[in-house]
């Protein structure tokens, strides 16, 4: 109840202090993005229940000669690089946060098509409500390996306390003005994850 009323106070807030910043990202996003402002995607939440996710926009709907959508790397704007380096594209979160589909500290929820790919302790991530940033974010992000995140994801679920929160999202502040960890290598976010090797 503690975690509960504590996302709720924050998000609201930063809300309401940052909706003027939220109003004037949607001109430059309709601009050089598309008509479609904010993303929806359905992820899944906690014990797996799938909700819609927002944000805003980083991509265009640029398509190839067959019809199909281009691959990342080139429907990535350089505005929607900067929304990314910035994690301003986050913000529409903080609305799955006073929903209760998230939470601001927990693991990041990943794409409904990879809940088949998990092995049984990866799947423990979804014990817990997904989270805006979590600890596989403030030690690595994207720069990490699907394995090494899903361990500091499970890590989380089993230390979660609200001083390791207050931990996270203090360290979260901190990479966010350093923009680290945004890209994985070679990547224009992160690489798909294809399940376990083993």
């Amino acid at each position: 109840m503690v975690k509960r009323a504590f996302d709720i106070i924050v998000a609201a807030s930063i809300l309401v202090l940052l909706f003027p910043a939220y109003v004037l990202l949607v001109i430059p996003v309709r601009i050089f993005i598309g008509k479609q402002v904010i993303f929806r995607q359905l992820r899944p939440g906690r014990n797996c229940q799938p909700f819609f996710l927002y944000k805003f926009r980083t991509m265009n709907n640029s398509t190839g000669p067959d019809g199909s959508l281009l691959p990342d790397e080139q429907r990535l704007t350089s505005f929607g690089k900067f929304l990314r380096s910035t994690s301003l594209d986050e913000l529409p979160e903080l609305w799955n946060v006073l929903k209760g589909d998230m939470s601001l500290v927990g693991p990041r929820p990943l794409l409904m098509e990879y809940l088949p790919l998990y092995n049984e302790e990866q799947r423990r991530r979804h014990e817990v409500k997904p989270g805006i940033t979590g600890w596989a974010q403030i030690n690595g992000r994207n720069a990490l390996s699907w394995e090494e995140k899903f361990k500091l994801d499970v890590w989380y679920v089993d230390n979660q306390s609200f001083w390791l929160d207050m931990k996270i999202l203090w360290m979260t502040v901190k990479k966010v003005l350093a923009r680290e960890g945004i890209n994985a290598e070679g990547q224009a976010t992160c690489e798909k994850f294809r399940g376990n090797s083993q």
